[in-house]
């Protein structure tokens, strides 16, 4: 064996400490205190809901127009 198969080894054991540490460390540094969290979440208005619109008719309502649509209809 020569020695381009260690430092594959010790790349990939690098590469895996990198992968590990990141996303530890972002949570640390985010999620340790709330005080950074909530100025980020607070920040960003995730849901934004638009405004309330008519209610449909319920379906008795609708019946209703059925039947008045089939009345009219009906009346030469």
């Amino acid at each position: 064996m020569s020695s381009v198969g260690t430092s594959k080894g010790i790349l990939e054991i690098a590469k895996f400490a990198l992968y590990v540490s990141v996303p530890i460390g972002l949570m640390y540094t985010f999620a340790y205190d709330t005080k950074n969290l909530q100025k980020i979440m607070g920040n960003r208005s995730y849901v934004v809901y638009p405004p309330e619109g008519p209610r449909p008719p319920s379906p008795e309502e609708l019946r209703e127009m059925a039947r008045e649509i089939a009345r009219k209809r009906n009346l030469p």
